[in-house]
């Protein structure tokens, strides 16, 4: 163990304690979250809007303030990018973070301050490798670099007032100093904004350096990896870096990417850590590596809320706090933050996996799920069902979404799902059976519809041509970064976009 390991360690301890302290008590830790943030923001436009001064409980709190989607916080984060100051959040907000989570064409633009920065972001991504440490007490990581591939949109003057990018850019940006000779790749190689350029600088400037962690999105990172072992025409990852032994990864399951990322890195020594890190901000970190639920980290500077899903379905938008959250319940996550943003429905579901300690997986968006005949799937299930399937398969998937295919005059109902497969199935039927009879198990509501064929037809599965999420991303300027495929629609649209872009690439591979 190094010197600068062993100091990190001791430093860490007292983390470690603080940590054990809020798993034991929550809500304590929670309401005084609450108290300071209303504190904090009584005397902006909205906390004066909303008497914050005069609020003494988490009641009365939520009795008085409604809930906020993008689109109500929207004029005043327009005014935030225009200059003024002390309207969601005492000072002035100078940095926005482009959100580009979902393929959608309208943008969002997040505001992150500087309380944000430190108490949360910054604090989320030391408190990643305090878990990492805690569990590798002889780890290497600090004798090499840590490479991020972060989001593909550079720092953009929106006026000389303000600056908006990817979150990842943007951290890059307020990063201290000294980082620099701990990460790689240069600053200006980490902000290209040009996805198939960047790759090729990345790949130029880190192949030399002794990388010992990596962190981002799983897809991208694959394309990465793949793309450097194809440059330097190397077998695996561990010729080129064989002092790897870290991936933080999040944006995405890792489900259907570790067997990948464990052929291109076949190491025992490998270690995978899942982060839950969002525009909004930094919510949840894997403190176990042997259990998938994601410790939710309470002393951030973020209030909770959930609403059950079932009542989001319903327009009964009721919130429950941290010390009322149940298991297996999937909730719409409600945040109120020290970035200004007030009981704040962000789009992701969440479910529990267990309480005291308070330990959570990301089970979906609120926009994308299929409903379309009651059954309820959400993204969680349709992983777990794929990840089954491909386990008994040997398949290995590369991208995938699902839509209904609704009824007509003498046909039932189904899903329709376009999967690209990197090790495709030997028997697609067989895989699309193992996938429907998992997703039985994992939801009884498909199961209802799916009972003796009444409602629901066995799903159809598309395998596609490879490359075929990539052109469609690519079409939509959405390459690199946090940008991802919508897992699941009640409409058609992606569907059908990318069937049509399978359809003109088997015709060039006829051609050819």
């Amino acid at each position: 163990m190094t010197l600068l390991t062993s100091l990190i360690n001791w430093l860490n301890l007292k983390r470690i304690y603080q940590i054990e302290l809020i798993k034991k008590h929550p809500y304590e830790v929670q309401e005084e979250t609450f108290m300071k943030l209303l504190s904090r923001a009584s005397n902006t436009e909205w906390g004066l809007k909303y008497k914050y001064a005069t609020i003494t409980s988490i009641e009365e709190f939520q009795q008085r303030v409604p809930f906020q989607s993008y689109d109500d916080v929207k004029p005043y984060i327009t005014r935030l990018r225009k200059g003024e100051s002390n309207l969601l959040w005492p000072g002035e907000v100078k940095w926005f973070a482009k959100s580009s989570g979902t393929t959608n064409d309208k943008s969002k633009f997040i505001p992150v301050s500087k309380d944000s920065l430190e108490e949360c972001h910054f604090r989320g991504g030391r408190d990643v490798l305090t878990f990492y440490l805690q569990n590798n007490p002889d780890s290497k990581i600090f004798l090499g670099k840590g490479l991020t591939l972060g989001g593909s949109h550079k720092i953009d003057n929106y006026n000389n007032q303000s600056y908006y990018g990817d979150l990842s850019a943007i951290l890059i940006e307020n990063l201290p100093f000294w980082t620099e000779f701990i990460r790689t790749p240069s600053h200006d190689v980490a902000l290209l904004d040009k996805w198939e350029e960047k790759l090729e600088k990345i790949t130029r400037e880190t192949i030399h350096e002794n990388v010992t962690n990596i962190a981002g999105v799983p897809s991208w990172n694959l394309v990465m990896l793949k793309y450097i072992l194809q440059y330097t025409g190397k077998n695996n990852i561990l010729e080129i870096w064989p002092n790897l032994e870290l991936f933080i990864h999040g944006g995405v399951s890792f489900i259907p990417y570790k067997e990948q990322f464990k052929k291109i890195i076949p190491s025992v020594n490998m270690h995978y850590l899942e982060a839950y890190n969002a525009s909004e901000g930094f919510f949840a970190i894997q403190d176990d590596p042997e259990d998938e639920g994601l410790l939710l980290m309470l002393d951030y500077g973020i209030f909770y809320e959930f609403i059950s899903m079932d009542d989001y379905f319903n327009n009964n938008f009721k919130a429950v706090t941290i010390d009322k959250v149940e298991k297996g319940i999937n909730y719409a996550l409600v945040i109120s933050t020290n970035s200004g943003l007030w009981r704040y429905i962000i789009g992701d579901t969440v479910k529990f996996t267990s309480t005291y300690p308070h330990k959570i997986i990301i089970s979906g968006r609120t926009k994308h799920f299929i409903n379309a005949f009651g059954e309820e799937v959400i993204i969680d299930n349709a992983e777990r069902a794929l990840g089954i399937a491909c386990e008994k398969t040997g398949a290995q998937i590369t991208d995938f979404t699902a839509a209904p295919v609704f009824m007509s005059d003498n046909k039932k109902g189904s899903h329709e799902w376009v999967i690209e497969f990197s090790i495709p199935p030997d028997d697609l039927d067989h895989f699309t059976t193992l996938m429907d009879n998992a997703l039985m198990s994992l939801n009884s509501d498909y199961e209802a519809k799916r009972y003796l064929n009444i409602t629901l037809d066995k799903p159809v599965i598309n395998s596609v041509e490879k490359g075929t999420f990539y052109h469609w991303l690519q079409e939509k300027g959405k390459l690199g970064g946090q940008n991802k495929v919508p897992r699941l629609s009640n409409d058609r649209k992606y569907v059908e976009e990318l069937l049509q872009i399978d359809k003109n690439l088997k015709n060039i591979h006829k051609i050819h």
